[in-house]
Protein backbone atom coordinates (compact mmCIF):
# COMPACT_ATOMS: atom_id res chain seq x y z
CA UNK A 1 0.00 0.00 0.00
CA UNK A 2 1.25 3.65 -0.61
CA UNK A 3 -0.55 6.87 0.89
CA UNK A 4 0.07 10.00 -0.86
CA UNK A 5 -2.26 11.99 1.26
CA UNK A 6 -1.88 12.05 5.39
CA UNK A 7 -1.53 14.14 8.18
CA UNK A 8 0.46 15.08 11.56
CA UNK A 9 -0.46 17.49 14.18
CA UNK A 10 1.75 19.90 12.27
CA UNK A 11 -1.94 20.57 10.92
CA UNK A 12 -5.14 18.52 11.87
CA UNK A 13 -4.05 14.86 12.45
CA UNK A 14 -3.44 13.22 15.79
CA UNK A 15 0.19 11.70 15.27
CA UNK A 16 3.57 13.17 15.08
CA UNK A 17 5.39 12.27 12.31
CA UNK A 18 7.03 9.42 14.11
CA UNK A 19 4.26 7.50 14.85
CA UNK A 20 2.62 7.93 11.61
CA UNK A 21 5.64 6.64 10.04
CA UNK A 22 5.84 3.84 12.35
CA UNK A 23 2.34 2.77 12.26
CA UNK A 24 1.95 2.96 8.65
CA UNK A 25 5.22 0.56 8.55
CA UNK A 26 3.39 -2.06 10.71
CA UNK A 27 0.52 -1.77 8.77
CA UNK A 28 2.54 -3.12 5.37
CA UNK A 29 2.74 0.19 3.55
CA UNK A 30 5.92 0.71 1.88
CA UNK A 31 5.79 4.22 1.14
CA UNK A 32 4.01 7.36 2.78
CA UNK A 33 3.75 11.05 2.06
CA UNK A 34 3.57 13.54 4.66
CA UNK A 35 1.12 16.38 3.46
CA UNK A 36 -0.20 18.61 6.29
CA UNK A 37 -2.33 21.58 5.34
CA UNK A 38 -0.60 24.68 4.35
CA UNK A 39 -1.43 27.84 2.36
CA UNK A 40 1.64 30.64 1.81
CA UNK A 41 1.73 31.46 5.33
CA UNK A 42 2.85 28.24 6.63
CA UNK A 43 4.23 26.47 4.12
CA UNK A 44 7.83 27.33 4.59
CA UNK A 45 7.55 26.02 8.23
CA UNK A 46 5.83 22.96 7.34
CA UNK A 47 8.68 21.95 4.78
CA UNK A 48 11.41 23.39 7.55
CA UNK A 49 10.31 20.26 9.66
CA UNK A 50 9.78 17.56 6.99
CA UNK A 51 13.22 18.11 4.56
CA UNK A 52 15.67 15.72 5.75
CA UNK A 53 13.53 14.26 8.88
CA UNK A 54 11.62 12.01 6.74
CA UNK A 55 14.47 10.09 4.99
CA UNK A 56 15.92 9.16 8.58
CA UNK A 57 12.12 8.03 9.63
CA UNK A 58 11.70 6.26 6.30
CA UNK A 59 15.15 4.50 6.72
CA UNK A 60 14.54 3.53 10.71
CA UNK A 61 10.82 2.09 9.43
CA UNK A 62 12.12 0.47 6.26
CA UNK A 63 9.81 2.17 3.64
CA UNK A 64 10.14 5.66 1.57
CA UNK A 65 8.61 8.72 3.44
CA UNK A 66 7.70 11.92 1.11
CA UNK A 67 7.66 15.29 2.66
CA UNK A 68 5.00 17.23 0.83
CA UNK A 69 1.78 19.77 1.34
CA UNK A 70 -1.42 19.79 0.51
CA UNK A 71 -2.75 23.02 -0.50
CA UNK A 72 -5.68 23.80 0.82
CA UNK A 73 -9.11 26.30 0.60
CA UNK A 74 -6.15 28.49 -1.46
CA UNK A 75 -7.97 30.72 -3.72
CA UNK A 76 -7.38 29.70 -7.45
CA UNK A 77 -5.51 32.35 -8.88
CA UNK A 78 -2.79 31.99 -5.83
CA UNK A 79 -2.52 28.32 -6.30
CA UNK A 80 0.30 28.69 -9.14
CA UNK A 81 2.39 30.49 -6.98
CA UNK A 82 1.66 28.14 -3.85
CA UNK A 83 2.67 25.68 -5.88
CA UNK A 84 5.68 27.18 -6.81
CA UNK A 85 6.72 28.46 -3.23
CA UNK A 86 6.10 24.59 -1.93
CA UNK A 87 8.51 23.30 -4.58
CA UNK A 88 10.80 25.83 -3.81
CA UNK A 89 10.88 24.82 -0.42
CA UNK A 90 11.94 21.55 -0.61
CA UNK A 91 7.92 20.06 -0.77
CA UNK A 92 9.00 16.25 -2.86
CA UNK A 93 4.90 16.16 -3.54
CA UNK A 94 2.39 18.67 -3.88
CA UNK A 95 -1.40 17.72 -3.38
CA UNK A 96 -3.85 19.92 -3.69
CA UNK A 97 -7.13 20.32 -1.67
CA UNK A 98 -9.76 19.75 -4.65
CA UNK A 99 -13.50 20.66 -4.92
CA UNK A 100 -15.05 17.92 -2.65
CA UNK A 101 -18.51 18.38 -2.12
CA UNK A 102 -18.64 18.46 1.61
CA UNK A 103 -16.92 21.79 2.04
CA UNK A 104 -17.01 25.40 0.55
CA UNK A 105 -14.04 25.04 -1.83
CA UNK A 106 -13.90 27.34 -4.45
CA UNK A 107 -14.99 27.01 -7.33
CA UNK A 108 -12.27 26.88 -10.00
CA UNK A 109 -9.95 25.16 -7.65
CA UNK A 110 -9.60 22.05 -9.40
CA UNK A 111 -8.75 23.52 -12.96
CA UNK A 112 -5.89 25.51 -10.97
CA UNK A 113 -4.34 23.00 -9.22
CA UNK A 114 -4.39 21.13 -12.56
CA UNK A 115 -3.04 23.80 -14.72
CA UNK A 116 -0.59 24.86 -11.96
CA UNK A 117 0.99 20.70 -11.98
CA UNK A 118 0.27 19.66 -8.83
CA UNK A 119 0.91 16.06 -8.46
CA UNK A 120 -2.28 14.98 -7.20
CA UNK A 121 -5.62 16.63 -7.00
CA UNK A 122 -7.26 15.53 -3.62
CA UNK A 123 -10.92 14.47 -3.47
CA UNK A 124 -11.95 16.80 -6.82
CA UNK A 125 -15.59 16.33 -5.84
CA UNK A 126 -17.82 16.17 -8.73
CA UNK A 127 -15.01 17.68 -11.56
CA UNK A 128 -15.65 18.00 -14.54
CA UNK A 129 -15.14 16.38 -18.00
CA UNK A 130 -12.94 19.49 -19.07
CA UNK A 131 -10.77 19.18 -16.45
CA UNK A 132 -10.42 15.41 -16.22
CA UNK A 133 -9.49 16.30 -20.34
CA UNK A 134 -6.68 18.24 -19.04
CA UNK A 135 -5.41 16.39 -16.06
CA UNK A 136 -4.89 13.30 -18.35
CA UNK A 137 -3.16 15.92 -20.84
CA UNK A 138 -0.76 17.34 -17.88
CA UNK A 139 -0.59 13.76 -16.30
CA UNK A 140 -2.09 15.31 -12.79
CA UNK A 141 -3.41 12.74 -10.87
CA UNK A 142 -6.62 12.26 -9.53
CA UNK A 143 -7.28 11.21 -5.92
CA UNK A 144 -9.77 8.15 -5.19
CA UNK A 145 -10.11 8.67 -1.10
CA UNK A 146 -11.00 6.52 1.29
CA UNK A 147 -11.99 9.31 3.77
CA UNK A 148 -15.60 9.07 4.49
CA UNK A 149 -17.46 12.45 3.38
CA UNK A 150 -14.64 13.12 0.48
CA UNK A 151 -15.59 10.04 -0.80
CA UNK A 152 -18.87 10.22 -1.80
CA UNK A 153 -17.61 11.27 -5.32
CA UNK A 154 -15.73 8.57 -6.01
CA UNK A 155 -17.52 7.19 -8.34
CA UNK A 156 -17.90 10.05 -10.59
CA UNK A 157 -13.91 10.65 -10.26
CA UNK A 158 -13.93 7.11 -11.40
CA UNK A 159 -15.87 7.17 -14.28
CA UNK A 160 -14.73 10.19 -15.92
CA UNK A 161 -10.92 9.15 -15.58
CA UNK A 162 -11.26 5.66 -16.89
CA UNK A 163 -13.53 7.81 -19.71
CA UNK A 164 -10.54 10.22 -20.26
CA UNK A 165 -7.27 8.49 -19.34
CA UNK A 166 -6.55 10.67 -16.65
CA UNK A 167 -3.91 9.01 -13.53
CA UNK A 168 -5.75 7.93 -10.76
CA UNK A 169 -4.14 7.00 -7.22
CA UNK A 170 -5.47 5.83 -3.87
CA UNK A 171 -4.88 7.96 -0.89
CA UNK A 172 -6.85 7.81 2.81
CA UNK A 173 -6.09 11.37 3.75
CA UNK A 174 -4.90 9.91 7.02
CA UNK A 175 -5.83 11.95 10.01
CA UNK A 176 -5.58 9.42 12.73
CA UNK A 177 -4.43 5.94 12.78
CA UNK A 178 -7.71 4.17 12.42
CA UNK A 179 -7.34 6.20 8.78
CA UNK A 180 -4.62 4.13 7.61
CA UNK A 181 -6.46 1.17 5.96
CA UNK A 182 -5.66 -2.25 4.51
CA UNK A 183 -4.87 -2.97 0.95
CA UNK A 184 -7.61 -5.21 1.17
CA UNK A 185 -9.94 -2.29 2.23
CA UNK A 186 -8.81 -0.05 -0.47
CA UNK A 187 -9.28 -2.31 -3.03
CA UNK A 188 -12.83 -2.75 -2.05
CA UNK A 189 -13.21 1.27 -1.95
CA UNK A 190 -11.83 0.88 -5.24
CA UNK A 191 -13.95 -1.56 -6.39
CA UNK A 192 -16.66 0.06 -5.26
CA UNK A 193 -16.17 2.84 -6.97
CA UNK A 194 -16.06 1.23 -10.15
CA UNK A 195 -12.49 0.70 -11.05
CA UNK A 196 -11.47 -2.91 -11.77
CA UNK A 197 -8.67 -4.98 -9.80
CA UNK A 198 -6.30 -4.05 -12.61
CA UNK A 199 -7.38 -0.45 -12.33
CA UNK A 200 -6.58 -0.37 -8.79
CA UNK A 201 -3.40 -2.26 -9.08
CA UNK A 202 -2.32 0.67 -12.08
CA UNK A 203 -3.63 3.25 -9.30
CA UNK A 204 -0.87 1.95 -6.67
CA UNK A 205 1.64 1.87 -9.71
CA UNK A 206 0.92 5.88 -10.55
CA UNK A 207 1.46 6.06 -6.91
CA UNK A 208 4.83 4.27 -7.19
CA UNK A 209 6.22 6.52 -10.08
CA UNK A 210 5.20 9.27 -8.24
CA UNK A 211 7.58 8.01 -5.18
CA UNK A 212 9.83 7.36 -7.56
CA UNK A 213 10.27 10.68 -9.43
CA UNK A 214 10.46 12.53 -6.05
CA UNK A 215 13.26 10.31 -4.64
CA UNK A 216 15.04 10.82 -8.11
Amino acid sequence: MIDLHTHTFFSDGELVPAELVRRASVAGYRALAITDHADRSNTKWLLSKLVGVVDELGTANGMQVLAGVELTHVPPPLIAEGVKLARDNGAELVVVHGETIVEPVMAGTNRAAIEAGADILAHPGLITAEDVRLAAEKGVCLEITTRKGHSLTNGHVAKLAQQYGAKLVIDNDAHAPGDLVSLDLARKIALGAGLTVQQFEQAQQNAAELVTRAKG
